[in-house]
């Protein structure tokens, strides 16, 4: 491994999405998974990352093996974690410690417990033992070259319940040598100004017998107050920051790395990151989610797809003037857009700038981008939503800009059968089930007549692939087009199953995504609507020009 590139070691942005993170449910992370995120963290510039528990799991064990052969980090350093040698045994001899030297990390963290109950419970020893397992561990690993880190597991709640025994293994970490002492919120359950207080008040305590002592902090999200809480912890002094990429962590996750850092670089004006690194923050939070595969957070801070997303026509009107009116940082600061969402709120400065966005001038035809609105707002009534179908509005758009619908076809018909098994039933338990769905689409294409089937697991499957065979000959660029997403909802309405449906499409050529939208009184005639704008809007963006 290199060594880092970055030698300010002034404040530490200190990363556990690999083992902590790693807690979450739904997070299962092969080592190649975990190599592929140290990566990304390593880009971004976070100075340590926490690679998991040697010597605990063969996973953990095989990811140190393979990341002192495979990384090659210029930012970050590697850190094992561990925990203290056991009660009654000595450092030197403790197989555990062994794992972690031998695992060549050049950083360890090590948690320690700080709530003199968990010591008594937990561990089943006495407190001056805890003491002493911290000393001896510390010392013993420091002596190895080992440059070493403190985890005072459940501090907060420890602080509250005996404060001189809190303090008293803060400082026998401090004395044997650790190098940063970082104070756990591990149940979640503090809030910001609890924090702040007894971050100063340790601090304060630490610097009788070691100026210069340095603390870090560790916040669990129990209370939504993760990012705050770290955030109070260094306004309180401390010069450690642990966090997790997306917040991913146990329970409900820890303090979120891309908030903490935006607000460290941004609000506090203080430099965390190498330069450069903050413009790649949305782009390294998407690609982390894509390794841990789990849906990037639409309204997560800063890097959220909706981060600076704009619905409400006041404030259409005032970012027209003045984006920072309604926006508390430059979106592209952190890799960011902003967009407009074009809903029955929109008035004709949402539109004019949601067109802007699309790559039309609204501004110098006044009627026009008054017809738009007055289509959306009819639209909307209808139960069409144009926020997640930016396809479907862009169609729209050019619909009023040329007067009609631009159409690559002109539809006689189609039509779906869902074929079902013996048995009355389409539980297997009864014997029963379908057997098929079949569609079939009548069109005109370049004057051609085309008449064509589809099969497929349900009605819209079958349709799609039938519209595809009607039109693929004469418009080959339709192979790669793709639907990856489907989505329905039932609207609001006095009706029950004759409710109106309105489906959700996003679809792709390979290079780009967008996403269209369909209403009617049932899901097959609502999915033909998004599957019509789906197909036209991909001939439009292969360069096709309509044939009507």
């Amino acid at each position: 491994m290199a060594e880092a590139s970055r030698t300010d070691d002034s404040f530490h942005v200190f990363d556990t999405t690999l083992r902590d993170g790693a807690q979450r449910e739904g997070i299962n992370l092969t080592v190649a998974d975990k190599l592929a995120i140290a990566r990304h963290l390593d880009e971004f510039g976070v100075g340590f990352i926490e690679g998991g528990w040697p010597g605990a799991n063969p996973r953990d064990t095989e990811f140190f093996a393979r990341a002192a052969a495979e990384l090659d980090l210029r930012n970050a350093q590697l850190v094992a974690f561990g925990a203290t040698r056991r009660a009654g045994g000595k450092a030197a001899e403790d197989p555990q410690l062994a794992a972690l030297v031998t695992s060549g990390a050049p950083v360890v963290t090590l948690v320690a417990k700080a709530h003199d109950r968990h010591v008594e419970l937990a561990l089943r020893t006495t407190l001056d033992e805890n003491l002493e397992m911290i000393r001896d561990s510390v010392a013993h690993l420091r002596s190895q070259g080992r440059r070493v880190f403190i985890d005072c597991e459940h501090f907060f709640d420890g602080y509250k319940a005996n404060r001189a025994y809190a303090l008293a293994v803060v400082r026998a970490a401090h004395e044997a040598g650790a190098d940063v002492v970082v104070l756990c919120d591990t149940n979640g359950g503090m809030l910001p100004a609890g924090v702040r207080d007894i971050v100063a008040d340790v601090l304060a305590d630490c610097h009788t017998y070691k100026p210069g002592a340095r603390l870090g902090i560790h916040a669990q999200d129990d209370t939504g107050c993760a990012v705050a809480n770290t955030l109070a912890a260094v306004d309180a002094g401390a010069t450690h920051v642990q966090c997790t990429a997306n917040g991913y962590g146990e329970r409900v996750g820890n303090a979120n790395l891309f908030p903490v850092v935006g607000a460290l670089e941004i609000k506090y004006d203080r430099r965390v990151l190498p330069a450069g690194s903050l413009a790649e923050m949305t782009r390294i939070s998407h690609a982390i989610a894509e390794v841990v595969n789990l849906t990037p957070s639409t309204h997560q801070p800063y890097v959220g797809f909706s981060a600076f997303a704009h619905k409400a026509g006041l404030h259409a009107s005032a970012i027209k003037v003045d984006p920072d009116l309604y926006q508390h940082i430059d979106p592209e600061t952190v890799g960011n857009t902003m967009r407009m969402l074009v809903s029955d709120m929109a008035g004709r400065a949402s539109v004019e700038l949601k067109g802007k966005e699309l790559g039309y001038d609204l501004s110098t035809d006044r009627d026009l981008a008054g017809r738009v609105v007055a289509r959306v707002k009819e639209q909307e009534s209808l139960g069409y939503t144009y926020e997640s179908a930016d396809a479907s509005f862009e169609l729209l758009l050019r619909d009023e800009v040329r007067g009609s619908r631009e159409r690559f076809y002109s539809l006689e018909s189609w039509r779906t059968i869902s074929e079902q098994g013996p048995g009355g039933s389409t539980r297997p338990e009864a014997g029963g089930g379908f057997t098929g769905n079949e569609a079939t689409v009548k069109l005109w294409a370049k004057g051609e007549r085309r008449i064509a089937t589809g099969e497929g697991n349900g009605p819209v499957d079958a349709l799609d692939k039938a519209l595809r065979t009607a039109l693929e000959r004469i418009y080959p660029q339709l192979a790669t087009l793709e639907l990856v997403d489907y989505k329905v909802r039932i609207l609001e309405g006095q009706h029950g199953t004759g409710s109106k449906t309105r489906v959700l499409i996003e679809s792709t050529d390979g290079t780009a995504s967008w996403s269209t939208v369909g209403v009617a009184d049932n899901v097959v005639a609502a999915s033909w609507l998004a599957l019509e704008d789906a197909y036209t809007y991909g001939l439009i963006r292969a360069g096709l020009e309509p044939t009507e």
